[in-house]
């Protein structure tokens, strides 16, 4: 569903380019105040100042939507989450309050195995159903646009599943988010297959890539590159079967330990590599070099009381970074927007303006969406955020309270209540 809408007394505040932002261009942002923007079918068709709200009846086909002078930035983009999955491991967390690592808790039964038995006893109603409501919660946050991975079935048939729910909500008419689904199969070594991960990925590779990509369930095909999950040649190997299939590339890098995904990102152009805590200098330049988007996860590394991903290094080196969320139902139970912008800008060290950037454009860019939202500018979508104030700089200040007003997708009000 698309509208035809006129914002009026808007104070824009928008990173601007058709492709990511790296080192000092992510603190660039164009700032317009008293602005106007008018979305067509969904579509900005002008953005600057006041033409005449009631000019030649022009507006008449259009919802007018006052801002107030407040701040209206582009929707944000949350490019790294597993929001489709069964169950939940409440126990878990408070395991690792007692000390415990995530690592240690994966081998005593625990961690994505336990929500692969979960989400495999779920059926297409239930997993859908979950997943609706973290996508409300996440338009109420001001996200328009979200990434969401499988990896809880680790099975041919659940693994579909997880996609085709995802494919389903992206398909309903009244949704306030887009999906971008991604295959993570290669999540974890599922129980039936413990000792035998290469034919593992035998298996994924020859009975379920195929199948995703006949049926164009994803556009990105995922894996957990770390030690004790997936080697660096393991990765390699499924990443480039993926790549003949037709699917962009995405990797977790470097979470727990220095394995050298990041290098394997820019060595395969991936799109991003995600986490990111231990990446290598080396690893950096190379993403830079590559134009592989890292995507750090800052509500991870809080949960998992880690140290954070190197943002502003990785910034000072010339790179372009995306923050998102991470919600999963283990290591990061969490979907705060608010939460993410105050521990980026509070522990990572990024300026309020990369932070938006971080969490706008280059989130786009980490989806190969770069060039139809991410911005405020004529032809891309009608996405916005518009906030409680005209001080963007709320956004960390406000630590982990939610100052979005309203969610706007594709011209469509959604009022955040």
């Amino acid at each position: 569903m698309t509208e035809n809408l006129i914002i009026f007394n808007a104070r824009v505040v928008t990173p601007i380019g058709f492709s990511a932002r790296c080192g000092k261009e992510m603190g660039e942002l164009c700032i317009i105040d008293n602005a106007t923007i008018e979305v067509t079918d969904g579509i900005i068709s002008y953005v600057g100042p006041s033409r005449g709200e009631t000019r030649d009846g022009y507006y008449q086909r259009y919802w007018h939507y006052n801002a107030r002078g407040k701040c209206l930035l582009p929707g944000f983009v949350d490019s790294h989450t597993h929001f489709v999955f069964g169950g939940e491991r409440a126990e878990e967390f408070s395991w690792r309050l007692k000390g415990e690592s995530y690592m240690s808790i994966m081998e005593r039964g625990g961690g994505i195995v336990s929500t692969v038995k979960a989400t495999r006893e779920c059926h297409f109603i239930q997993l859908r159903s979950k997943a609706e409501s973290f996508l409300k919660q996440m338009s109420a946050m001001g996200v328009t646009t979200v990434e969401g991975k499988s990896g809880y079935g680790l099975d041919k048939d659940t693994e579909l599943l997880q996609l085709k729910v995802m494919r389903s909500l992206n398909n309903d008419e009244h949704k306030r988010v887009d999906i971008v689904s991604t295959f993570l199969g290669a999540h974890a070594v599922p129980e039936e297959y413990q000792g035998r991960t290469d034919e593992y990925l035998d298996f994924v590779i020859s009975e379920v890539l195929p199948c995703v990509a006949k049926d164009e369930l994803a556009e990105f095909c995922d894996i957990f590159c770390e030690q004790g999950v997936f080697s660096v040649e393991q990765s390699r190997r499924l990443l480039q079967a993926a790549k003949e299939c037709g699917l962009g590339l995405k990797l977790h890098a470097d979470e727990i330990v220095q394995l050298g995904g990041a290098e394997l990102a820019a060595e395969l152009f991936a799109v991003s590599a995600d986490h990111l805590l231990h990446a290598s200098d080396e690893g950096i330049r190379a993403m830079r070099d590559a134009g592989t988007v890292a995507t750090l996860l800052p509500l991870t590394a809080f949960a998992l009381k880690e140290n954070y991903a190197r943002g502003r290094e990785m910034i000072d080196a010339g790179c372009a970074v995306a923050l998102a969320t991470d919600l999963n139902p283990g290591s990061c139970f969490s979907g705060s927007i608010p939460l993410t912008f105050a521990l980026a800008c509070i522990y990572m060290q990024l300026t309020i303006e990369e932070a938006i950037t971080a969490l706008t454009l280059n989130g786009a860019a980490a989806l190969n969406r770069a060039d139809s939202i991410g911005s405020i500018e004529v032809g891309k979508k009608g996405d916005f955020v518009v906030l409680n104030t005209d001080n963007y700089h709320f956004l960390p200040y406000y630590i982990g309270m939610n100052c979005v007003n309203t969610t706007i997708k594709e011209g469509v009000i959604y009022p955040v209540l």
